[in-house]
């Protein structure tokens, strides 16, 4: 800090890093836009005495000189209690403000699950007050896909957007293989009449995470029976209704994967409403391994999605994207977590 003249202390300014460096403002200004054309040595010496000062960044000013806010948002297509019911948009928020703190870049927190959000904040977006956007939980036949890419926004999404993954970044799981996985290992351990809760048909899980289910039951050699299909939408009360409802169509399940964990500890409460042991009556594997799969009483058996890698992914991703790379997509494996429930 220096003083002003009426004695004042004053944050440092431009200035003062370049008088620390031993350089001109000029080549302060450069370093802090992106070192283009400064020495390693220059570099080295503003970003020391960037340190040694304590200076920071004018956001504002910068963004009026290079036409880019320094700040990114991430789009919650879901109501708000969704929001903070469910663990794996916390987990996925924490991951890509992580990220994006190494590059010392905010992240807005938006949620957009009524038209009325969408309308404010996409005109939020569209003004230029972000220079991209991580987009979660998007529905087919959303119009905030659409409407962004027509804007020119950078976009990234976590799983793949139905009917857009040709024209928009994203990054996945692989659904279908992790319930190949789940619904091969219920049948090795001796289930024959396996059930599955499903995630919303308009939603990249719900739809890839069924199709892996039906294909693993054809492969060993298991008829597809729709009685054991029940759809849900991702919360604890959908599981647990659709639970009831399979228990009432087939008594005789032993076994089923459901499309969260969140879902899955509903179809929990309902089975021990019915008397039904975990897992000695009916197993349940659920997908996520989400705080909710541990916090589960029996702990679930899940398939772990790699929240770590896809927030990092997302953000650089989307960093790309805002550095004018075409679209891409990533699709990272899953992992089978065997826990108490199967």
């Amino acid at each position: 800090m220096s003083r002003s003249t009426e004695g004042r202390r004053r944050p440092p300014t431009i200035h003062d890093v370049a008088r620390e460096a031993g350089v001109s403002r000029g080549t302060v200004s450069r370093v802090l836009n992106g070192g283009h054309y400064v020495s390693p040595a220059a570099q080295d010496a503003v970003n020391a005495a960037i340190r040694k000062t304590g200076y920071v960044v004018n956001r504002h000013a910068r963004s009026l000189i290079t036409g880019k806010s320094d700040s990114v948002a991430f789009l919650l297509t879901e109501p708000q209690e969704r929001f903070f019911e469910d663990p794996n948009f916390n987990v996925l928020l924490r991951g890509c403000t992580r990220a994006l703190a190494d590059q010392d870049i905010p992240l807005l927190l938006m949620i957009a699950g009524t038209a009325d959000e969408r309308r404010r904040n996409l005109r939020y977006i569209e003004a230029g007050h972000v220079d991209g956007v991580l987009l979660v939980s998007s529905h087919s036949g959303d119009p905030v896909v659409t409407q962004l890419r027509r804007a020119g926004v950078p976009l990234v999404a976590c799983g793949k957007p139905l009917g857009q993954s040709s024209k928009v970044s994203y990054v996945a799981a692989d659904d279908r293989d992790g319930a190949r996985e789940m619904v091969r290992y219920l049948y090795a351990s001796g289930r024959r009449r396996i059930a599955t809760v499903t995630g919303p048909p308009d939603t990249p899980g719900g739809v890839e995470r069924l199709a892996g289910y039906r294909e693993t039951l054809a492969e060993c050699g298991l008829p597809v029976d729709e009685g054991l299909i029940v759809p849900g939408d991702y919360s604890r009360a959908s599981g647990e209704a659709a639970a009831g409802l399979l228990l009432e169509r087939a008594p005789g399940v032993d076994a089923v994967f459901v499309a969260s964990d969140l879902m899955a500890q509903g179809v929990l409460d309902a089975l021990a409403r019915a008397g039904r042991r975990v897992p000695e009556d009916v197993a349940v594997g659920g997908f996520d391994d989400s705080p909710a799969a541990v916090a589960s009483r029996p702990p679930l058996t899940t398939i772990r999605q790699p929240w770590d890698r896809i927030s990092a992914e997302m953000v650089r991703m989307l960093l790309a994207r805002i550095g004018g790379e075409e679209a891409a997509a990533v699709i990272l494996p899953t992992e089978l977590v065997r826990r108490e429930s199967a």
